[in-house]
């Protein structure tokens, strides 16, 4: 042979030898001289299986290019070429003493088909990864699939009859399915190209207004800035309401845009923040995130050992005190449960008491009327 051989199979009653070369095409042999009766030619991948029919009038190839031919080994014409896989075939055996055949491929699907009608009869499906191994048994009854997931699988034929159409209906709705989980991903990627313009303005909003915060800390403007005048707050009183402001989804992608030194100055306003006890909760989230993103760069960051150490002083502070009111606020809506039972089953027996005089009255009446 002039290029490598891939497969090869013998006839039923071995007269013919058909190989499949590198070059995309298979050549089918006599057996006894070797001499070359047919070539097949129309693959675009080379050929990876092919099988011959009991009745030798058949032969089947399948290739690296996910496709399937049906050949007449009478003239070598091509009867029918089928898109039989999502990825390419590795095997195909034919069903004996009929023209029915099983293919396998690397998209973990076991497929049987129908070599005169060139129909796809069902899809077998259980392995978890590619099928490399296939064979029929001599009865037909049964059929073995080995899969690169570790497991061998045995398929039994069974009596139950099998309508196409209803085959062919479940193979469109798990189209169809398939088709919204596609669309409904392509939208939750536009919900989050739209999130992240979102979190870069609520990122520039929180770096104008450090920018303010500088200004102010520095003193080079002789008139103080407008916004903050407007708003009668200073400069950390500004960035803590800006901060406040952007969603809670969307704060830690706007903290991971803002650049090192920006970092830097909002640790220090935390820290400022959480001595005074405001917005605790969103002061720990947002510094527990800039740490954890940020955590080689600050602890090489000198001047922000000082806040650090202030920080674990008043983070320990803040959080008994948060500790603390939960607490309260645990117990007291416990009592009110409590209260609330015991007022209702009082409520209960108050109201059955009045019903009960109401119905008493009731047939004090029916008795004079009557």
């Amino acid at each position: 042979m002039e290029e490598d051989v891939l497969a090869a199979c013998y006839s039923p009653n071995s007269t013919l030898l058909a190989v499949a070369l590198l070059d995309c095409t298979a050549k089918v042999l006599f057996t006894d001289s070797l001499k070359l009766f047919i070539s097949l030619y129309g693959h675009k991948l080379p050929i990876t299986t092919m099988d011959i029919s009991s009745d030798n009038s058949l032969i089947v190839t399948g290739s690296a290019d996910k496709n399937i031919k049906i050949w007449g080994l009478d003239f070598g014409d091509c009867h029918r070429s089928i898109f039989a896989h999502d990825e390419a075939v590795m095997r195909i055996r034919f069903v004996p003493k009929t023209h029915m055949f099983f293919s396998i491929g690397k998209d973990k699907a076991v497929k049987q088909w129908d070599g005169d009608n060139f129909q796809h009869i069902q899809t077998l499906t259980g392995h978890k990864a590619e099928v490399l191994g296939l064979d029929v048994s001599g009865s037909g009854e049964f059929l073995v699939t080995s899969s690169h997931d570790k497991s061998v699988r045995l398929w039994e034929r069974t009596d139950e009859p099998l309508v196409l159409e209803d085959e062919r209906e479940t193979a469109r709705e798990k189209e169809y399915e398939e088709t919204l989980v596609e669309e409904k991903e392509e939208d939750q990627v536009e919900t989050t190209g739209r999130r992240t313009m979102e979190t870069l303005k609520g990122a520039e909003r929180i770096m104008e207004a450090l920018q303010i915060w500088r200004e102010e800390q520095s003193g080079e403007e002789e008139q103080r800035n407008v916004i903050l005048t407007s708003l009668d707050c200073t400069g950390s009183a500004y960035v803590l309401h800006i901060v406040s402001k952007i969603r809670p989804s969307e704060m830690e992608e706007a903290l991971l845009v803002l650049p090192f030194h920006y970092v830097v100055d909002l640790v220090k306003l935390i820290a400022e923040w959480l001595a005074e006890g405001l917005h605790i909760e969103l002061c720990m989230r947002s510094l527990v995130f800039l740490l954890k993103v940020h955590h080689n760069p600050v602890v090489a960051h000198k001047p922000l050992v000082v806040v650090m150490e202030q920080l674990i002083e008043s983070c320990e502070a803040s959080l008994n005190g948060v500790r603390d009111i939960i607490g309260f606020n645990l117990a007291a809506m416990k009592l009110i449960q409590l209260d609330l039972q015991e007022n209702s089953t009082q409520l209960f027996t108050d109201l059955s008491g009045k019903v009960k005089s109401v119905k008493k009255k009731k047939r004090a009446v029916l008795k004079t009327l009557s």
